[in-house]
């Protein structure tokens, strides 16, 4: 009973309304997740020859502890739509999408009701996509990792999986993979410390602003179409003065504010050349990892803060916690974080269009609460928590 009352407590959501009350409002719950489930997850660090091939073992052996845990989390959330940020990309989905739902979401996980997503979309990614250009400038051409185009070992680590309940209209799906940075009006340069540019004529010329990808990934709820625009930033870290993954990922979350303002977006093209934004009377939720706090954290704060400032973005609540307040008692903002490392990074972030906003939270139980054994150490599930938002689609 003390399960079913602390479940009922995370999803409480006030006044419900069904399509048996109105055609015209349906509630829905949005989701986004860092699952961390990429391959330095399930073998030793620094290991060689790691590829999405130690994904695939563990979703096809529905027996991983920590996928597992991931399942029954996203089982007692029960989000409509979810983004999962750092799955690797798996190109078959029997392999991957598939196994992942067959073998874990489809099955009660610690007593949680099983779940299903008829609905997904995913992509390839910067992310292990390899450069001929020595990007970080330390005299070596090691094409992978920090030569990558996106921070890999290999294509497709840290990978991006979108589910839903609802259909997903994949032929109008719009991604942004190899938008260059340098076609963004006032991308922030990255500078050597005499003043030069940090990559050469060449590298800039084909660097693309996205380390993972931006999509913009059509939902339809009956007659009704939700943008679901998703992307996952780099973190602003790793890198030294010249802070280029500081400027990138301003200038990634940036693109969002750009995409959905009235007249910002004309620079924008997709991968098929379409140029423009989202048009302005879409409802849209923008999802992922930002990477990025802007209150907290080593990022330019700019970047998070006009996107959430965006008179387009419904920015009235923040999800919160207890146990994220728990982990860090002496900072007030602690309520307020998604990651283990003690900062808001993961953002649902509904369009001020078409939403009645009901309740929402981060998916973490404090010590003695039920299911707290599913984020107790970063192996148990992940460094990030989830984070929900509910809303009633109008």
């Amino acid at each position: 009973m003390k399960k079913i009352l602390f479940i009922l407590s995370v999803l409480s959501s006030g006044v419900l309304f069904s399509q048996s009350d109105s055609q015209e409002k349906i509630e829905l719950t949005f989701a986004t997740y860092n699952v961390s489930m990429e391959s330095d997850n399930y073998s030793p660090k620094g290991a060689m020859g790691k590829s999405e091939q130690l994904l695939i073992q563990q979703l096809n052996s529905g027996n991983n502890t920590q996928i597992k845990n991931i399942a029954q989390i996203i089982q007692t959330v029960r989000p409509d739509v979810i983004l999962l940020n750092e799955f690797d990309y798996i190109k078959d989905p029997e392999l991957g999408v598939k196994a992942f739902i067959k073998n874990y979401l489809n099955i009660s996980q610690g007593g949680a009701a099983a779940i299903d997503y008829p609905y997904y979309y995913y992509s390839t990614v910067n992310t292990g996509q390899p450069s001929p250009y020595d990007l970080n400038n330390d005299g070596k051409f090691n094409n992978f990792g920090n030569d990558a185009w996106g921070f890999g070992n290999y294509p497709g680590q840290y990978g991006m999986m979108l589910l839903s309940k609802y259909p997903i209209d994949v032929n109008a799906v719009r991604t942004f993979q190899h938008f260059k940075w340098k076609d963004m009006p006032g991308a922030l340069l990255t500078k050597k410390a005499d003043g030069s540019d940090w990559y050469n004529k060449k590298a800039w010329k084909e660097f693309p602003l996205s380390s993972k990808s931006h999509w913009d990934v059509p939902v339809q709820i009956g007659n009704k179409t939700i943008h679901i625009l998703a992307s996952h930033p780099t973190p602003p870290t790793f890198d030294g003065a010249e802070d280029r993954n500081g400027k990138r990922n301003h200038d990634e979350i940036r693109f969002w504010k750009d995409y959905i303002s009235d007249n910002l977006a004309s620079y924008i093209y997709d991968d098929k050349g379409i140029k423009g934004g989202l048009p302005s009377n879409f409802q849209f939720v923008i999802l992922g990892d930002q990477n990025a706090s802007a209150v907290e954290g080593d990022a330019i704060r700019e970047g998070i803060k006009s996107l959430i400032e965006s008179p387009k973005v419904n920015s009235d609540f923040i999800p919160a916690s207890k146990g994220g307040a728990e982990h860090s008692p002496e900072n007030p903002l602690a309520i307020n974080h998604t990651a283990f490392w003690r900062m808001r990074a993961d953002y649902v972030l509904p369009s001020k269009l078409g939403f009645k906003y009901i309740n929402s939270g981060v998916f973490w139980p404090a010590k003695g609460e039920p299911m707290a054994e599913l984020v107790e150490k970063r192996e148990s599930s992940s460094d990030h928590r989830l984070v929900w938002v509910k809303v009633v689609f109008e």
